[in-house]
């Protein structure tokens, strides 16, 4: 991209070189102009869900990502950045101007916005509301679009590093009044023995969804049921007495299914894709490790692109109807909620490797991905900082000068606006180091958890009918175009099946026509 000179006029202090400027945008301009739209049928569809990763976070990573590979960092471009289709998504839910995940994986999933907290039910159920949704059944049921990929026949799989049972991945299984009521000890006293829990309705009333890889082993066995990993009887949270890996075990045997469960590295690692067609992985009894910890965590632990991987080529084994994946980076959003930058940071660039191994295991004619947000974060990159000034680091001596703080103290360029890096007397951060694993960057308002923010988030998109991500979308229309795009659910009837042949060519019924035209004047001739 750039020329040997200016590369190392840029390494050192920064400099423009006009005409890399220009090349990078003609470049991109004559890619641009070679686009031509995909309308295939989606035989598989792979959509990811990076849980807070807003626009600031997409940014900050993207210059991390350079700078942890010696760059200045503002010029490297993620991998979805490479997806020729982008647009931008409105996040509000039904009831909030600043949503939670359980609420915004649902409109994404489901197709509808709901209210905070609510999971797979309509605006019709309100947080915590068990006797609404029993008074209304199935009526207040949101079906997600992997449900409607298994009724066309269509393998489907979640991939999460948090519990199964957090709330994007139940968006794709779940109808629940509460997001937190993951196992029977988490619903409320007005709801138990009303309302099953999330972990409950996953193994119980989901036992075709054929690849399952998380945490959250804790609302999978009864309490004092010995952890496999550690032993330790205080761990396991259920209340019920069922032991639900072993409920998910009998269900695949009774039905004759190769099935396999694991909970440790080496376990998944030595699994043998063409020797199971129904996998639960569950490894850790909450969230996995955030991956800059994870080779520290116990008897180890899957990356979310090793997961992802492994998903990938068991359901690809469905040659002839495909399939339907969800993978969620939900580590961004845990970090960013104990404002552990650098963690959400490394979260998001494991996300997008998750993105790298899908996109060289699937063919892009006939695969649709999805790169999205449910939400953002009250994360900020400021500060008038030069180029290449390390964005886990203070902001440099020029942009001080420029602006410096009333209190005349160093400061952070990333911020939060909210959080537990809040402190009465501001911090001097001379000596301090900012990059370390651990670090909470400073924020303005004093809170025990940073919260989620309202703007826009990102979405983009490869493969057929990805050019339907086109300007600035409600949530909720991302489920419609993944319906539309796999010809399934709601569009099942009404997505031009016949109409959608190769991708930039003549679609079938022209090219029919074209062929009987040209057969009659050959005759003439």
């Amino acid at each position: 991209m750039w020329s040997a000179g200016c590369l190392l006029m840029l390494l050192s202090v920064s400099v423009v070189c006009p005409e890399d400027w220009n090349k990078m945008a003609k470049d991109t301009l004559y890619n641009a102009l070679k686009l031509e739209p995909n309308k295939k049928v989606a035989k598989n569809v792979i959509v990811f869900i990076g849980d807070g990763m807003g626009l600031s976070t997409i940014n900050a990573a993207r210059i991390y990502r350079g700078q942890k590979n010696n760059r200045p960092g503002e010029e490297t471009v993620l991998e979805w950045e490479k997806f020729p289709h982008a647009a931008f998504s409105k996040i509000y839910g039904a009831d909030k101007q600043v949503p939670d995940s359980a609420q915004t994986a649902t409109a994404i999933l489901g197709g509808v916005k709901v209210n905070y907290k609510t999971v797979g039910v309509t605006d019709k159920v309100a947080g915590l509301d068990c006797d609404t949704l029993l008074r209304l059944g199935e009526a207040a049921h949101v079906k997600s679009v992997l449900r409607k990929a298994l009724e066309e026949g269509k393998s489907t799989g979640v991939v999460t590093v948090t519990r199964l049972t957090h709330a994007t991945p139940a968006a794709t299984y779940a109808h629940s009044a509460h997001r937190n009521w993951e196992s029977d000890a988490d619903v409320s006293e007005a709801a138990r023995g009303k309302c099953h829990d999330i972990a409950y309705q996953l193994v119980h009333n989901n036992s075709d969804i054929q690849v399952l890889l998380g945490g959250g082993r804790r609302g999978f066995y009864p309490a004092n049921h010995p952890d496999p990993e550690t032993g330790r009887t205080d761990v396991n949270k259920r209340q019920d007495g069922n032991n639900l890996v072993q409920d998910w075990v009998d269900t695949q045997r009774s039905k004759g299914r190769k099935q396999a469960f694991v909970w440790k590295k080496d376990d998944f690692e030595n699994l043998d894709v063409n020797s199971v067609d129904y996998l639960l992985g569950l490894f850790s009894p909450s969230h996995m490790a955030y991956e800059i910890d994870r080779n520290n965590s116990g008897s180890g632990e899957p990356s979310l692109s090793e997961m992802t991987s492994k998903a990938i080529k068991i359901l690809q084994r469905n040659k002839d109807k495909g399939f339907f994946l969800l993978v969620e980076g939900g580590l961004i959003d845990v970090a960013h909620h104990d404002s552990l930058a650098k963690k959400a940071l490394e979260e998001t660039l494991q996300l997008e490797e998750a993105v790298r191994v899908a996109a060289s295991l699937t063919d892009e004619e006939e695969t649709l991905m999805i790169v999205t947000a449910d939400h953002s974060h009250a994360f900020s990159l400021a500060g008038y900082t030069k180029r290449g000034n390390p964005v886990l680091g203070l902001v440099d001596d020029e942009a001080y000068a420029i602006e410096p703080a009333l209190d005349n103290k160093p400061y952070t360029a990333l911020v939060y606006g909210n959080g537990p890096g809040w402190k009465s007397i501001r911090e001097n951060l001379t000596g301090v180091d900012t990059g370390s694993n651990e670090y909470i960057p400073q924020s303005a308002v004093p809170m025990e958890y940073e919260t989620h923010s309202a703007e826009d988030v990102g979405i983009f998109a490869r493969g057929p009918m990805s050019h339907l991500f086109h300007g600035v979308h409600e949530q909720h229309y991302v489920a419609h175009v993944v319906q539309y795009a796999a010809c399934i659910g709601d569009y099942r009837d009404s997505c031009d099946r016949e109409d959608r042949g190769t991708s930039g060519s003549a679609s079938p019924s022209l090219l029919f026509w074209g062929l009987v035209v040209l057969g009659v004047f050959t005759r003439i001739l």
